[in-house]
């Protein structure tokens, strides 16, 4: 089969984490790219959904992302939950707070 060479651009740190990931599959990037290519082709467009997230998931990403930072700084004041039960008891317990 012959083949036609075609060359990109890419973020050096994307390009690691891509070949990384693909590596998972048995692949490297340029089998990636061509089954990216021919799914591309099967749907006639993206193999997957391409869409800005909306403001909401947007500000809930960055409130996250600051909650992680302040835990790996020592700054979070409030503890992590490891369930749902803890965070109901907590909850429960504000309540019993204001209460006296």
């Amino acid at each position: 089969m012959k083949t036609a060479n075609y060359n990109i651009r890419i973020d050096p740190v994307i390009k690691t984490k891509a070949e990384k990931t693909f590596a998972e599959f048995g692949l490297n990037l340029s089998e990636a790219i061509n089954v990216f290519l021919h799914a591309s082709i099967k749907w006639q467009g993206f193999p997957f959904d391409v869409r800005t997230p909306n403001p909401r998931l947007i500000q809930a990403m960055q409130e996250t992302e600051q909650i992680l930072e302040e835990y790996a700084n020592g700054t979070r004041i409030s503890q992590p939950y490891t369930s749902v039960h803890d965070i109901l008891q907590e909850i429960l317990n504000e309540d019993n707070d204001d209460d006296v």
